[in-house]
């Protein structure tokens, strides 16, 4: 416009014209850019290394290439507009994340165990209101699991390792879900999705590797919140999903005596207590035919992990949280780790406390130390081929993480 207004270039007479916003403008002008860079530097303290495939039991801060380093975790951009107002609102949203924490997810098309390398399409999905009683939310395409205590953006959880919990669990679905807010109090969900876990593209295997279209996965929600005339317990939580469906043969490590049908209970909530600042949390999970990655060809009729973690999160002041966690978990051999000739289950025992301290705008900063213990006869901490030390039961690491939200 200045350089028009000196005569050195001419200007569209629509541009000249009064100014009114275009079709494509108006479309967009409720559309937000939002994400984030995740960043660490993670130290296992003394000589002792997870095997070859890591810490087990952890995600993301778990593989031997994130120990003693500086890590870019990922980088997570997400575009999304909300529902519109009115009877037939609709809006969207699109996640994508790049980076080592990308890799696993299965996103890559077509979608294998291995193709995902560090780019994922983490969520992408259409939301639809339908104008039934309160309003029927629609989403069609690929989401989030829908339970859990812990979300896969490592800043919206307390802690900045995951849960055993977490890494049990579904991680997302390609389907349709549909979400019913009966009251303040009550909210119901339900969803169907092609298969138990991941990959956009999969299809469901039946135990003998043979795939079917008519096989699907089935999803529900019951959750749960406190009125705000309960008093203290105002806002405490409270819910409960199951997931049941098959898998791919990529997500049962491309074994073709995959699981059958995978059933995963979750019940958690979040209460407040009579000290300011100070909020505790449970989440219990069960699963029964899961795949077993580290026991290839084992056929995982019965077989089981279940999870126990409890967390407590305390506003100390303005910019300081402390946040801690317990956690336990028992599962059948070849879950967790590679199993002994003479163990009978893995029973692992985790112990985190982070120190959340807000330095700068927008930033998360924060510090974590981590204790991972073996309950069992396995030795799973050691380093690969028997090289010394040998017999580690105990694993620790300290952590620094640094998130920039915008």
């Amino acid at each position: 416009m200045a350089l028009g207004s000196m005569g050195l270039v001419s200007l569209p007479a629509v541009i000249l014209a009064e100014e009114k916003p275009s079709s494509v403008l108006t479309a967009v002008s409720s559309t937000t850019l939002s994400g984030c860079v995740n960043t660490s530097a993670i130290w296992e303290i003394g000589t002792s290394k997870a095997g070859v495939t890591g810490i087990p039991g952890r995600a993301f801060d778990g593989p031997q290439s994130k120990q003693d380093g500086f890590n870019l975790d990922v980088v997570s951009l997400m575009l999304s507009k909300p529902v519109g107002e009115g009877d037939w609102g609709a809006g969207y949203t699109v996640q994508l994340w790049a980076g080592p924490d990308a890799v696993g997810f299965n996103t890559a098309f077509p979608s294998t165990a291995s193709s995902g390398g560090d780019f994922a399409v983490k969520q992408a999905f259409i939301d639809l209101m339908v104008p039934i009683g309160n309003g029927l939310d629609v989403k069609l395409g690929h989401f989030n699991y829908i339970g859990g205590y812990e979300v896969p953006d490592a800043g919206g959880n307390p802690n900045y390792s995951r849960s055993y919990a977490w890494t049990l669990e579904p991680a997302s679905h390609t389907g349709l879900l549909l979400t019913y807010k009966v009251s303040d109090a009550l909210t119901l969900m339900a969803g169907v999705a092609n298969t138990y876990n991941n990959g956009i593209h999969w299809r469901p295997a039946r135990p003998d590797g043979t795939t079917t279209e008519t096989d699907k996965t089935y999803m529900g929600q019951i959750a749960l919140t406190a009125p705000t005339n309960w008093g203290v317990l105002s806002g405490a939580t409270l819910s409960s999903t199951v997931v049941n469906g098959l898998n791919n043969p990529s997500g049962d490590a491309g074994s073709a005596l995959s699981s059958g049908h995978i059933t995963c209970w979750q019940i958690g909530g979040t209460i407040p207590t009579p000290l300011k600042g100070l909020t505790a949390g449970a989440s219990y999970d069960y699963m029964d035919g899961p795949n077993l990655p580290f026991a290839p060809g084992v056929d995982t009729h019965s077989k089981f992990v279940n999870s126990t973690v409890l967390y407590l999160m305390y506003q100390a002041t303005e910019k300081l949280k402390l946040n801690g966690r317990a956690e336990y978990t028992s599962a059948s051999n070849g879950f967790w780790y590679t199993p002994s000739a003479a163990s009978e289950h893995a029973r692992l025992l985790g112990l985190t406390g982070t120190i959340d301290y807000s330095l700068w705008k927008n930033v998360i900063s924060r510090v974590e130390v981590r204790w991972d213990h073996i309950l069992s006869a396995d030795r799973p901490y050691n380093v690969p081929s028997g090289d010394p030390p040998t017999g580690v039961k105990n694993v620790v690491t300290l952590a620094l993480n640094v998130i920039y939200n915008f």
